[in-house]
């Protein structure tokens, strides 16, 4: 068994909340961590921060997920060397109170909570599969559960609301996971996804409207912390007891049967297909 001194973990979002509480879990139990957000200061804070708590200081990516090219800048550097990556976190996420288009001209909530996890995990997943055993962990939420997937309206042109283009990029982690750990039997490479729970977080700083800055300002207050929160996240990713688990969902701890669509299996080749034609990156071949 892979000792956490030996086990080097990317997170994206490292730089506030449940993602920066993941990162302090798991450089106090010895991960070698690559970290990726995409505020160069807040980057440089985390590092400064952390350094001293792992094995060695972690690394940092400058990467802004809205941006295709970023994501396949930010795969090429980790892939320019050998170094091997033992799990990959997808926890970046955002809420957008309106709807707003990335650089690229797609719809961004979509863009940075599906199109990045996919297309960072289609670059990184030949290397994981050379650094078996591996963990993809996505972070999706419970909000799931009130949405469905419109498949010929993926980014919302159609009656957009905060709340339902958010929890249908969460759905669609869900789905993304679970075809993900299919497909990937075998490999050596396992697929979950999670929900941290209630979290005291800055996910909706890009909203300007007084309800989201005192929404944003009572989660701070009554939420948990976010390194309580991100333990389900950390065992995922680092624990021996989830060695070999896939295909699942957790929240609060424990394995949740998540709400997913009755054709899920054509569900999720479409949603896939759509990842790779919009990313222009396919899945490597099993």
């Amino acid at each position: 068994m892979r000792a956490a001194a030996d086990t080097t973990i990317l997170v994206t979002g490292a730089t506030s909340g449940h993602g920066l509480g993941l990162a302090r879990l798991l450089a106090r139990q010895g991960a070698a961590l690559v970290l990726l957000g995409r505020s160069p200061e807040r980057l440089a804070a985390v590092e400064r921060e952390l350094t001293g708590l792992g094995p060695t200081p972690p690394r940092t990516i400058v990467c802004d997920l809205a941006r295709r090219a970023d994501v396949d800048r930010a795969a090429d550097d980790l892939l320019a060397d050998d170094r091997p990556l033992h799990a990959l976190v997808n926890n970046a996420g955002i809420v957008n109170q309106r709807r707003e288009l990335t650089p690229d001209g797609i719809e961004s909530t979509f863009a940075v909570n599906v199109l990045a996890a996919y297309q960072l995990t289609a670059r990184l997943l030949p290397r994981l599969r050379q650094s078996a055993p591996a963990r993809v962990v996505i972070v999706s939420s419970d909000m799931h559960r009130i949405a469905r997937l419109d498949l010929d309206d993926l980014e919302m042109r159609r009656g957009y609301s905060w709340w339902m283009a958010y929890g249908r990029s969460k759905l669609a982690l869900v789905v993304m996971a679970r075809e993900l750990a299919r497909r990937l039997q075998g490999t050596g490479v396992t697929v979950n996804a999670m929900d941290p729970g209630p979290v005291s977080s800055r996910i909706a700083q890009n909203n300007p409207s007084v309800v989201a800055r005192l929404a944003t300002a009572a989660v701070a207050r009554l939420f948990p912390a976010p390194e309580k929160a991100a333990r389900m996240a950390a065992a995922l990713a680092l624990a021996p007891a989830y060695a070999g688990v896939t295909g699942g969902y957790f929240r609060f701890g424990a394995e949740r049967t998540p709400s997913v669509p009755a054709d899920e299996g054509w569900v999720a080749a479409r949603l896939l297909g759509e990842c790779a034609r919009m990313t222009g990156v396919p899945l490597p071949p099993p």
